[in-house]
C-alpha cells in the first residue's frame, strides 16, 4: 500500500519512496533537485539552453510533459505529468540527473535523490494544479533574485510538439491544457 506522499522522511540516509506505480502513467508530481553542498555558480543562459533540451527528450522518451520549471542557482524544481499508461518518472528523473550532471561544471553534482510530492487528486484539479506551478515559479521572487516571477529567465513549460509554451505570457493555461489534452490523445 502507498505511503502518503506528503510523508517523506529519512530511511537509512535515503528519503523514502512511495510504491514505484505511484510514478507512473499519469502521475503528476512536484520534483526538487539541488546540487551537491548546494553548490551555485552553474546557471547561465546557456546550461539553460542545454537542460531544457534534454528535458524535452526526457519527456518524450518517458511519456511526460512539464508545464513548469525553474531552475535556481543551487537546485531546480520540476513539475511533471505523465501522459500515457507507460509513462515512468522515476526514470525519467534519474535520466535527467544523469545528464544535468554532465552539463555541470567540473565539481558540481545534483544530489544522489531529489525530493518529490506526488500531486494528490484534489491537487490534480486545475485550480490547485494551477497553484503548484505558481508556487514553484514564485521561487525566484521569495528568494529575493526577482520582484515578478516573469522576469527570471530560468523558468518555463515543456510540452513535446509545443514550443512557444511561456508560464510566463498571458493566456498560457488555456494554451497549455489544449497542448496537454493533444499530447494526451
Amino acid at each position: 500500500m502507498p505511503r502518503d506522499p506528503v510523508d517523506a522522511h529519512l530511511h537509512k540516509g535515503r528519503l523514502r519512496r512511495l510504491d514505484p506505480l505511484a510514478y507512473t502513467g499519469t502521475a503528476c508530481v512536484h520534483w526538487t533537485m539541488a546540487l551537491e553542498k548546494r553548490a551555485a555558480g552553474w546557471l547561465n543562459d546557456l546550461l539553460h539552453a542545454r537542460l531544457r533540451e534534454i528535458l524535452l527528450h526526457v519527456c518524450a522518451r518517458y511519456s511526460t510533459v512539464c508545464p513548469v520549471y525553474c531552475l535556481m542557482p543551487d537546485h531546480a524544481y520540476f513539475l511533471l505529468m505523465g501522459t500515457a499508461p507507460q509513462a515512468n518518472q522515476q526514470t525519467a528523473m534519474r535520466m535527467l540527473r544523469r545528464q544535468w550532471s554532465a552539463l555541470l561544471p567540473a565539481g558540481m553534482e545534483p544530489q544522489r535523490q531529489s525530493y518529490d510530492h506526488v500531486l494528490r487528486e484534489e491537487e490534480r484539479e486545475r485550480g490547485a494544479f494551477e497553484s503548484v506551478a505558481f508556487y514553484i515559479l514564485e521561487n525566484p521572487v521569495r528568494s529575493g533574485f526577482v520582484s515578478n516571477f516573469a522576469e527570471w529567465p530560468h523558468a518555463g513549460s515543456l510540452v513535446p510538439g509545443y514550443p512557444s509554451l511561456d508560464p510566463r505570457t498571458p493566456g498560457f493555461w488555456t494554451s497549455f491544457w489544449l497542448a496537454h489534452e493533444a499530447v494526451c490523445q
